[in-house]
Protein backbone atom coordinates (compact mmCIF):
# COMPACT_ATOMS: atom_id res chain seq x y z
CA UNK A 1 0.00 0.00 0.00
CA UNK A 2 1.41 2.96 -1.05
CA UNK A 3 2.05 5.76 2.14
CA UNK A 4 -0.27 7.03 4.34
CA UNK A 5 -0.43 11.02 4.23
CA UNK A 6 -3.60 11.99 5.91
CA UNK A 7 -7.25 12.33 4.65
CA UNK A 8 -8.37 14.67 1.60
CA UNK A 9 -10.78 17.09 1.99
CA UNK A 10 -13.85 17.41 0.01
CA UNK A 11 -14.33 20.29 -2.24
CA UNK A 12 -17.81 21.46 -4.43
CA UNK A 13 -17.92 24.78 -6.54
CA UNK A 14 -20.86 24.60 -6.38
CA UNK A 15 -22.73 27.62 -4.57
CA UNK A 16 -26.41 26.00 -3.91
CA UNK A 17 -27.15 22.15 -3.86
CA UNK A 18 -30.35 21.51 -5.51
CA UNK A 19 -32.33 18.75 -6.75
CA UNK A 20 -30.99 19.57 -9.93
CA UNK A 21 -27.04 18.96 -9.09
CA UNK A 22 -26.72 16.97 -5.75
CA UNK A 23 -26.56 13.65 -7.65
CA UNK A 24 -23.49 15.31 -9.92
CA UNK A 25 -21.82 16.87 -6.50
CA UNK A 26 -22.58 13.26 -4.67
CA UNK A 27 -20.81 11.39 -7.58
CA UNK A 28 -17.79 13.28 -7.06
CA UNK A 29 -17.57 13.61 -3.62
CA UNK A 30 -18.33 10.10 -3.55
CA UNK A 31 -14.95 8.97 -5.33
CA UNK A 32 -12.94 11.27 -3.21
CA UNK A 33 -14.32 9.47 0.05
CA UNK A 34 -13.95 5.81 -1.37
CA UNK A 35 -10.16 6.87 -1.05
CA UNK A 36 -10.44 8.45 1.77
CA UNK A 37 -12.10 5.55 3.56
CA UNK A 38 -9.97 2.82 2.04
CA UNK A 39 -7.40 4.51 3.95
CA UNK A 40 -9.76 4.74 7.50
CA UNK A 41 -9.92 0.50 6.70
CA UNK A 42 -6.53 0.12 7.14
CA UNK A 43 -5.86 2.15 9.69
CA UNK A 44 -8.71 0.81 11.59
CA UNK A 45 -7.48 -3.00 10.96
CA UNK A 46 -3.89 -2.11 12.08
CA UNK A 47 -5.60 -0.59 15.24
CA UNK A 48 -7.49 -4.13 15.48
CA UNK A 49 -4.10 -5.88 15.31
CA UNK A 50 -4.20 -6.63 11.69
CA UNK A 51 -0.90 -5.81 10.18
CA UNK A 52 1.40 -6.44 7.39
CA UNK A 53 3.46 -9.00 9.68
CA UNK A 54 1.22 -11.56 9.61
CA UNK A 55 1.09 -12.06 5.68
CA UNK A 56 4.93 -12.03 5.55
CA UNK A 57 6.51 -14.94 3.35
CA UNK A 58 9.92 -16.54 4.28
CA UNK A 59 12.03 -18.19 1.28
CA UNK A 60 14.84 -19.58 3.65
CA UNK A 61 13.33 -22.13 5.97
CA UNK A 62 9.66 -21.10 5.65
CA UNK A 63 8.76 -23.57 8.16
CA UNK A 64 9.91 -21.23 10.47
CA UNK A 65 8.02 -18.09 10.23
CA UNK A 66 6.82 -16.58 13.35
CA UNK A 67 4.35 -13.55 13.00
CA UNK A 68 4.30 -11.38 15.80
CA UNK A 69 2.38 -8.44 16.29
CA UNK A 70 3.38 -5.83 19.09
CA UNK A 71 0.86 -3.57 18.75
CA UNK A 72 2.24 -0.22 19.67
CA UNK A 73 -0.62 1.15 17.15
CA UNK A 74 -3.14 0.69 19.58
CA UNK A 75 -1.05 1.82 22.72
CA UNK A 76 -0.48 5.22 21.32
CA UNK A 77 -4.28 5.84 20.55
CA UNK A 78 -4.99 4.58 24.01
CA UNK A 79 -2.67 6.79 25.24
CA UNK A 80 -3.70 10.39 23.79
CA UNK A 81 -7.64 9.41 23.80
CA UNK A 82 -7.20 9.21 27.89
CA UNK A 83 -5.08 11.89 28.35
CA UNK A 84 -7.49 13.94 25.91
CA UNK A 85 -10.63 12.55 27.54
CA UNK A 86 -9.45 11.47 31.00
CA UNK A 87 -12.50 14.02 32.36
CA UNK A 88 -15.73 14.09 30.93
CA UNK A 89 -16.00 17.67 29.01
CA UNK A 90 -17.99 20.01 31.23
CA UNK A 91 -19.78 23.53 29.88
CA UNK A 92 -19.35 26.55 32.13
CA UNK A 93 -20.62 29.90 31.96
CA UNK A 94 -18.83 33.22 31.69
CA UNK A 95 -20.62 35.57 32.97
CA UNK A 96 -22.30 36.15 36.10
CA UNK A 97 -25.95 36.17 34.46
CA UNK A 98 -28.01 33.56 36.55
CA UNK A 99 -30.66 33.01 33.36
CA UNK A 100 -27.28 32.15 31.60
CA UNK A 101 -25.45 29.77 34.17
CA UNK A 102 -28.80 27.61 35.07
CA UNK A 103 -28.75 27.36 30.83
CA UNK A 104 -25.70 26.05 31.01
CA UNK A 105 -26.98 24.07 33.55
CA UNK A 106 -29.95 22.47 32.08
CA UNK A 107 -27.41 21.63 29.06
CA UNK A 108 -24.59 19.83 31.11
CA UNK A 109 -27.72 17.42 32.68
CA UNK A 110 -28.59 17.52 29.00
CA UNK A 111 -25.41 15.63 27.98
CA UNK A 112 -25.23 13.39 31.23
CA UNK A 113 -28.79 11.85 30.18
CA UNK A 114 -27.45 11.38 26.35
CA UNK A 115 -23.77 10.31 27.95
CA UNK A 116 -22.10 12.27 25.82
CA UNK A 117 -18.85 11.25 27.45
CA UNK A 118 -19.03 7.81 26.51
CA UNK A 119 -19.26 9.34 22.97
CA UNK A 120 -17.01 12.07 23.07
CA UNK A 121 -14.38 8.83 23.87
CA UNK A 122 -15.39 7.52 20.49
CA UNK A 123 -15.49 10.35 19.01
CA UNK A 124 -11.57 10.61 19.69
CA UNK A 125 -11.24 7.15 19.00
CA UNK A 126 -11.54 7.78 15.75
CA UNK A 127 -10.26 10.89 15.36
CA UNK A 128 -6.49 9.63 16.61
CA UNK A 129 -6.99 6.22 14.66
CA UNK A 130 -8.30 8.08 10.98
CA UNK A 131 -7.28 11.50 11.38
CA UNK A 132 -10.97 12.83 11.52
CA UNK A 133 -14.09 11.65 13.04
CA UNK A 134 -17.96 12.79 13.06
CA UNK A 135 -20.86 13.90 15.08
CA UNK A 136 -24.92 13.72 14.04
CA UNK A 137 -27.06 15.23 16.43
CA UNK A 138 -30.80 14.88 15.63
CA UNK A 139 -34.12 16.10 17.66
CA UNK A 140 -35.97 13.03 19.49
CA UNK A 141 -38.13 12.74 16.68
CA UNK A 142 -36.04 13.02 13.96
CA UNK A 143 -33.85 10.33 15.96
CA UNK A 144 -36.63 7.64 16.08
CA UNK A 145 -35.27 6.58 19.16
CA UNK A 146 -37.07 6.43 22.87
CA UNK A 147 -37.16 9.89 24.29
CA UNK A 148 -35.52 11.10 27.66
CA UNK A 149 -34.25 14.41 29.35
CA UNK A 150 -32.28 15.63 26.53
CA UNK A 151 -34.43 16.80 23.67
CA UNK A 152 -31.41 15.86 20.94
CA UNK A 153 -29.84 12.22 20.26
CA UNK A 154 -26.49 12.64 19.61
CA UNK A 155 -24.54 9.68 17.43
CA UNK A 156 -21.10 9.13 16.51
CA UNK A 157 -20.81 8.04 13.10
CA UNK A 158 -18.10 5.55 11.27
CA UNK A 159 -16.14 7.41 9.26
CA UNK A 160 -16.18 5.22 6.74
CA UNK A 161 -19.53 5.47 5.92
CA UNK A 162 -19.98 9.53 6.43
CA UNK A 163 -18.47 12.56 5.01
CA UNK A 164 -18.98 16.48 4.53
CA UNK A 165 -18.79 18.09 1.60
CA UNK A 166 -17.01 21.80 2.07
CA UNK A 167 -17.21 24.98 -0.41
CA UNK A 168 -14.69 26.34 -2.32
CA UNK A 169 -15.34 30.21 -0.98
CA UNK A 170 -13.76 32.37 1.28
CA UNK A 171 -13.81 30.37 4.94
CA UNK A 172 -14.38 26.97 3.15
CA UNK A 173 -18.05 26.42 4.54
CA UNK A 174 -19.67 22.84 4.84
CA UNK A 175 -22.26 22.53 1.98
CA UNK A 176 -23.27 19.49 2.66
CA UNK A 177 -23.41 16.10 5.20
CA UNK A 178 -23.48 12.69 3.65
CA UNK A 179 -24.42 9.25 6.02
CA UNK A 180 -24.70 5.97 3.73
CA UNK A 181 -25.88 2.44 4.51
CA UNK A 182 -26.06 -0.78 2.99
CA UNK A 183 -29.33 -2.44 2.97
CA UNK A 184 -30.13 -5.74 3.11
CA UNK A 185 -30.61 -6.58 -0.69
CA UNK A 186 -26.97 -4.54 -1.63
CA UNK A 187 -28.60 -1.10 -1.82
CA UNK A 188 -26.61 2.04 -0.87
CA UNK A 189 -28.90 4.62 0.84
CA UNK A 190 -27.36 8.26 0.98
CA UNK A 191 -28.38 10.42 3.42
CA UNK A 192 -27.63 13.94 2.23
CA UNK A 193 -28.34 16.71 4.50
CA UNK A 194 -27.69 20.82 2.99
CA UNK A 195 -28.47 23.89 5.01
CA UNK A 196 -32.19 23.55 4.23
CA UNK A 197 -32.98 20.18 2.03
CA UNK A 198 -32.77 16.86 3.09
CA UNK A 199 -32.30 13.61 0.16
CA UNK A 200 -31.95 10.49 0.27
CA UNK A 201 -30.50 8.65 -2.91
CA UNK A 202 -29.72 5.12 -3.53
CA UNK A 203 -26.30 4.12 -5.67
CA UNK A 204 -28.16 3.74 -9.19
CA UNK A 205 -28.78 7.77 -8.34
CA UNK A 206 -32.32 7.46 -7.98
CA UNK A 207 -33.46 10.92 -5.39
CA UNK A 208 -36.33 8.28 -3.23
CA UNK A 209 -36.64 11.71 -1.05
CA UNK A 210 -36.21 15.38 -1.07
CA UNK A 211 -37.57 17.84 1.57
CA UNK A 212 -36.94 21.17 3.50
CA UNK A 213 -35.52 20.75 6.35
CA UNK A 214 -34.93 23.33 8.86
CA UNK A 215 -32.12 21.47 11.23
CA UNK A 216 -28.86 22.77 8.71
CA UNK A 217 -26.61 20.67 8.47
CA UNK A 218 -26.55 18.10 11.51
CA UNK A 219 -23.26 16.24 10.47
CA UNK A 220 -20.48 17.37 11.81
CA UNK A 221 -16.77 16.76 11.20
CA UNK A 222 -13.86 16.99 13.97
CA UNK A 223 -10.23 16.54 11.90
CA UNK A 224 -7.88 15.36 14.37
CA UNK A 225 -5.07 18.39 12.62
CA UNK A 226 -5.17 20.12 9.61
CA UNK A 227 -3.67 17.21 7.70
CA UNK A 228 -5.94 14.51 8.96
CA UNK A 229 -3.73 12.19 10.19
CA UNK A 230 -3.72 9.61 12.74
CA UNK A 231 -2.10 9.49 15.63
CA UNK A 232 0.19 6.53 14.74
CA UNK A 233 0.13 7.31 10.69
CA UNK A 234 3.61 8.78 10.60
CA UNK A 235 5.27 6.12 12.39
CA UNK A 236 3.77 2.90 10.55
CA UNK A 237 7.23 2.08 9.06
CA UNK A 238 8.60 2.45 12.61
CA UNK A 239 5.73 0.46 13.83
CA UNK A 240 5.87 -2.52 11.04
CA UNK A 241 9.93 -2.31 11.48
CA UNK A 242 9.39 -3.24 15.57
CA UNK A 243 7.22 -6.06 14.54
CA UNK A 244 9.92 -7.45 11.67
CA UNK A 245 12.63 -7.45 14.98
CA UNK A 246 10.16 -9.06 17.17
CA UNK A 247 9.34 -11.92 14.42
CA UNK A 248 12.75 -12.49 13.47
CA UNK A 249 13.79 -12.55 16.93
CA UNK A 250 11.55 -14.99 17.83
CA UNK A 251 12.72 -16.70 14.16
CA UNK A 252 16.37 -17.09 15.42
CA UNK A 253 15.06 -18.40 19.26
CA UNK A 254 13.39 -21.16 16.86
CA UNK A 255 16.31 -21.65 14.64
CA UNK A 256 18.63 -21.77 17.16
CA UNK A 257 16.64 -24.83 19.09
CA UNK A 258 16.07 -26.37 15.80
CA UNK A 259 19.75 -26.36 14.76
CA UNK A 260 20.77 -28.76 11.33
CA UNK A 261 23.47 -31.49 12.39
CA UNK A 262 26.73 -31.44 10.17
CA UNK A 263 28.31 -34.51 9.19
CA UNK A 264 32.05 -34.30 7.85
CA UNK A 265 33.57 -37.11 6.76
CA UNK A 266 30.97 -39.94 7.61
CA UNK A 267 27.60 -41.09 5.36
CA UNK A 268 24.65 -41.66 7.85
CA UNK A 269 21.81 -42.91 6.70
CA UNK A 270 17.56 -42.14 7.29
CA UNK A 271 17.44 -44.87 9.73
CA UNK A 272 20.51 -44.37 11.57
CA UNK A 273 20.08 -41.12 11.76
CA UNK A 274 16.65 -41.32 13.56
CA UNK A 275 17.95 -43.95 16.38
CA UNK A 276 20.38 -41.18 16.94
CA UNK A 277 17.93 -38.64 17.56
CA UNK A 278 16.24 -41.46 20.10
CA UNK A 279 19.38 -42.14 22.46
CA UNK A 280 20.30 -38.78 22.42
CA UNK A 281 23.90 -40.17 21.44
CA UNK A 282 25.27 -40.53 18.09
CA UNK A 283 28.45 -42.97 17.24
CA UNK A 284 30.35 -42.47 14.21
CA UNK A 285 32.50 -45.47 12.86
CA UNK A 286 36.24 -44.86 11.70
CA UNK A 287 36.85 -43.09 7.98
CA UNK A 288 38.49 -45.34 5.84
CA UNK A 289 40.21 -42.44 3.87
CA UNK A 290 41.64 -41.85 7.27
CA UNK A 291 40.27 -38.05 6.79
CA UNK A 292 38.55 -35.95 9.65
CA UNK A 293 35.29 -36.90 10.83
CA UNK A 294 33.18 -34.21 12.79
CA UNK A 295 29.47 -34.27 14.11
CA UNK A 296 27.71 -31.18 15.03
CA UNK A 297 25.09 -28.86 15.20
CA UNK A 298 25.30 -25.91 12.69
CA UNK A 299 24.51 -23.09 15.46
CA UNK A 300 24.42 -19.49 15.27
CA UNK A 301 22.83 -17.51 17.73
CA UNK A 302 21.19 -14.17 17.55
CA UNK A 303 22.48 -11.63 18.75
CA UNK A 304 19.97 -10.63 21.50
CA UNK A 305 21.23 -7.53 23.31
CA UNK A 306 22.10 -5.85 19.90
CA UNK A 307 18.42 -6.67 18.89
CA UNK A 308 16.92 -5.24 22.25
CA UNK A 309 19.23 -1.85 21.41
CA UNK A 310 17.58 -1.82 17.82
CA UNK A 311 14.20 -2.40 19.08
CA UNK A 312 14.45 0.05 21.95
CA UNK A 313 15.73 2.62 19.53
CA UNK A 314 12.74 2.36 17.01
CA UNK A 315 10.32 2.22 20.36
CA UNK A 316 11.81 5.86 21.30
CA UNK A 317 11.56 7.02 17.73
CA UNK A 318 8.34 6.13 17.79
CA UNK A 319 7.43 8.10 21.15
CA UNK A 320 9.46 11.04 19.93
CA UNK A 321 7.74 11.63 17.04
CA UNK A 322 4.24 10.92 18.19
CA UNK A 323 4.80 13.41 20.66
CA UNK A 324 4.38 11.23 24.16
CA UNK A 325 6.54 11.27 26.51
CA UNK A 326 9.76 8.75 26.31
CA UNK A 327 9.33 7.29 29.80
CA UNK A 328 5.64 7.48 30.46
CA UNK A 329 5.79 3.53 30.68
CA UNK A 330 7.59 4.06 33.90
CA UNK A 331 5.23 6.85 35.54
CA UNK A 332 3.67 5.26 38.79
CA UNK A 333 0.30 6.69 39.58
CA UNK A 334 0.47 8.39 42.81
CA UNK A 335 -0.73 6.29 45.99
CA UNK A 336 -4.29 6.78 47.30
CA UNK A 337 -4.30 6.83 51.26
CA UNK A 338 -7.26 6.20 52.73
CA UNK A 339 -8.04 7.58 56.31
Amino acid sequence: MKPLCGRRVIYTDVEEITDGNVVSVLQKALAIHLQNRAEIDYLYRYYKGDQPILYRRKEVRPEINNTVVENRANEIVSFKVGYLMGEPVQYVARGDDKAVAESVTRLNDYMLSEDKAAKDKELADWSHIAGTSYRMVLPDGEANVEEDECPAEIFTLDPRYSFVVYGTSLGTPAKMGVKYVLLEDGTLLFSCYTHNHFFEITNTWNIRRSEEQILGIPIIEYPANNARLGSFEIVLPLLDAINGVESNRMDGIEQFIQAFWKFIGCNIDKQKYKEFLEEGAILVPPNDNGGNIDVDLVVKELNQTQTQTLKDDLYTAILTICGMPVSYTHLTLPTIRLV
